[in-house]
C-alpha cells in the first residue's frame, strides 16, 4: 500500500527561499499517526518531526502546523518518521534559493532515488529477524571457491572460506534488502518507465540528487558524461570532476553536468549490483540510450573486517558491546576517507570519495574541541540486531550536549556494513585523518571497519535524534536521542 503527500510519489518539492519564515500545514488523512521530518533543516527542536524526541506525531484526522525561519540554501529533504511510512512513499524534496543572486545553470532537475516494495515492510523485517540474509542473493558458491583456488592456491582459498564461515559472516554482506523485493525508482519511476529530463545542447545541467531509499545505497554515473560535483548534503564544496559517485540514504548530491546534442543514460545501480534506477537526459522527448548492466559484486576484503592491522589507530570497546547484541569487533580501526567503498575500488572509473570533498569558506566555528566521545556502531546480523554500543535504543540512555560546547565525536564501525549516521539539529564536520577540517555533512556514511571523527558544535537546544539512516537499522536500536541543554 502507498502512503503518499497530495497524490503523488515522491511527494511536491517544495521551492524555498533563505530568510523566508514558512509555514506548512500538514493534515493526516491516513488511520494511523504520522509526521514530517525536514532532513538536514536548521530549525526549532519541536518543528524537526520526530514522534517521542520533538513532538507527538499527527493523530489521524489531525493538523500540525510547523513553521520556522530558512537560515540556509541547498538541496534537502523530506520524510516522514513514523513506523514505515518512508518506505510506503511518504518523502519529497526541498530546494532553498539564497536570498540573493541567480541560478548558476540553465536547467536544474531533482533527482530522487528510492526502493520500493509490494511487499508489507513490517513482513521484510519479520524475514530479517528470521533471517538475517534472507534477500541476500550474492551468497558465496563453488564456483567462486574454485575461483580462488586458481588464484590462491588450495590452502589458502579452504582457509578464507574457513574464516567466513567460523564467524558465521558473509563476503557478499552488502545490503540486507536486495532486488530481490526492491524495485528501484527515479523520480518515483521505475526503470522501465524512463523518467526523462530535457535540455537544450549547450546547457549547463544540475542535477540534485537525493537518495530517499529506505535501505538502499546506490553508485551514480551517467555515461559519456563528467560529473562535476559542487554541493554536498546543501552545502556547497570546491568543485571536484568525477566519473561516479556513491550515495546512501540521507545523503544529497549536486553535480554539473554539459550535455551535447546526444541521449544519456542516468545509471544508479544497487550496491549489491541485483537492480538500478535508471532515466534519461535527452534534447528530445522519446529519445533514449543504452543502459550499461550493472557491474559484477566484489567481495568484502580483509580491511573491511579487520580495518588497518598496521595503523595507530585503536578502538576503545564499551562494556556493554561484549554480549548478544555484538558479533565483531574492531580493535584497529582505518582512518582514510580516500576509500570509495567495497565495489568500486577497481573499476577502472574515477569514483569521488570523502577526501575529494572540501568545503568552501571552512568550518562554521574556529574552536577545537573540549572533549571527546566515542561511539561505536555495532550489531549481530543473525539476529539482525543493531545498536551503539552494543545498547539497543530502548535500553539506552540520552547523549548530553552542553549548550554551546564544541565537542569531538568519534565514530567506530565495528560491523562490515556501511552506515549513513544522520544528526538532527546540527551539522556534523568530518575531518580528515590528520585532523583538519574536511566537509560539512548531516549525514556521514562511515565503511566498514573505519573510525571516523567530526566536530559539532552544539548551539541547537532541545532533544534531537541521531541515528543511522537504513531505517530498519534505526528502527531495530541504532538510534540514540541528543540533549542539548
Amino acid at each position: 500500500m502507498a502512503t503518499s503527500i497530495n497524490g503523488s510519489i515522491p511527494g511536491p518539492t517544495l521551492r524555498l527561499r533563505e530568510g523566508d519564515t514558512v509555514t506548512i500545514r500538514v493534515h493526516n488523512r491516513l488511520a494511523e499517526d504520522t509526521s514530517i521530518h525536514w532532513h538536514g533543516i536548521l530549525l526549532p527542536f519541536d518543528m524537526d518531526g520526530v514522534p517521542g524526541i520533538s513532538f507527538k506525531g499527527i493523530p489521524p484526522g489531525e493538523t500540525f502546523t510547523y513553521r520556522f525561519k530558512v537560515r540556509q540554501t541547498g538541496t534537502y529533504w523530506y520524510h516522514s518518521h513514523s513506523g514505515m511510512q518512508e518506505q510506503t512513499g511518504l518523502y519529497g524534496a526541498i530546494i532553498i534559493d539564497p536570498a540573493v543572486g541567480k541560478p548558476r545553470t540553465e536547467r536544474d532537475y531533482v533527482v530522487q532515488l528510492s526502493d520500493w516494495t509490494d511487499e508489507d515492510p513490517m513482513r521484510v523485517l519479520a524475514k530479517l529477524k528470521m533471517q538475517g540474509d534472507y534477500y541476500n542473493f550474492n551468497q558465496p558458491t563453488a564456483v567462486d571457491f574454485f575461483r580462488d583456488v586458481a588464484n590462491e592456491g588450495f590452502g589458502a582459498a579452504l582457509d578464507k572460506r574457513e574464516m567466513w564461515n567460523q564467524m558465521r559472516m558473509s563476503p557478499t554482506d552488502f545490503a540486507d534488502v536486495s532486488g530481490y523485493t526492491y524495485t528501484y525508482l527515479m523520480n518515483g519511476t521505475a526503470p522501465a518507465g524512463n523518467w526523462t529530463g530535457l535540455f537544450k545542447p549547450g546547457e549547463k545541467v544540475r542535477l540534485r540528487f537525493i537518495d530517499s531509499a529506505f535501505m538502499s545505497f546506490f553508485d551514480v554515473r551517467i555515461p559519456g558524461l563528467k560529473l562535476t560535483v559542487v554541493q554536498v548534503d546543501g552545502q556547497d564544496v570546491e568543485p571536484v570532476t568525477v566519473d561516479e559517485f556513491r550515495i546512501g540514504p540521507g545523503e544529497t548530491y549536486d553535480v554539473i553536468v554539459e550535455p551535447k546534442e546526444e541521449a544519456y543514460t542516468i545509471f544508479a545501480q544497487s550496491m549489491d549490483r541485483s537492480g538500478f534506477a535508471r532515466g534519461t537526459l535527452a534534447p528530445r522527448p522519446g529519445m533514449q540510450a543504452e543502459v550499461p548492466a550493472p557491474d559484477k559484486p566484489q567481495p568484502l576484503e580483509m580491511e573491511d573486517m579487520m580495518g588497518d592491522m598496521t595503523g595507530v589507530a585503536r578502538a576503545r570497546h564499551a562494556r556493554t558491546e561484549y554480549g548478544p547484541t555484538t558479533d565483531m569487533r574492531v580493535d584497529t580501526p582505518r582512518t582514510n576517507l580516500d576509500d570509495p567503498g567495497v565495489g568500486l575500488r577497481y573499476n577502472g572509473r574515477r569514483v569521488l570519495t570523502q577526501a575529494d570533498l572540501r568545503t568552501i569558506g571552512g568550518p562554521l566555528d574556529a574552536r577545537d574541541a573540549g572533549r571527546e566521545i566515542e561511539l561505536h556502531l555495532t550489531g549481530n546480523m543473525e539476529r539482525y540486531a543493531w545498536s551503539i554500543d552494543g545498547v539497543e535504543f530502548g535500553q539506552s540512555t540520552p547523549v548530553h550536549f552542553r549548550h554551546n560546547e564544541r565537542l569531538r565525536v568519534v565514530f567506530v564501525n565495528d560491523t562490515m556494513m556501511t552506515h549513513p549516521m544522520h544528526m538532527h539539529g546540527m551539522w556534523q564536520e568530518l575531518e580528515g585523518p590528520e585532523g583538519k577540517f574536511q566537509v560539512r555533512r548531516h549525514t556521514i556514511p562511515v565503511q566498514p571497519a573505519q573510525r571516523v571523527s567530526f566536530l559539532v558544535t552544539a548551539d541547537a537546544l532541545g532533544r534531537w535524534a541521531w541515528h543511522c539512516h537504513l531505517i530498519l537499522h534505526m528502527d531495530m536500536g541504532m538510534f540514540r536521542e541528543v540533549v542539548v541543554a
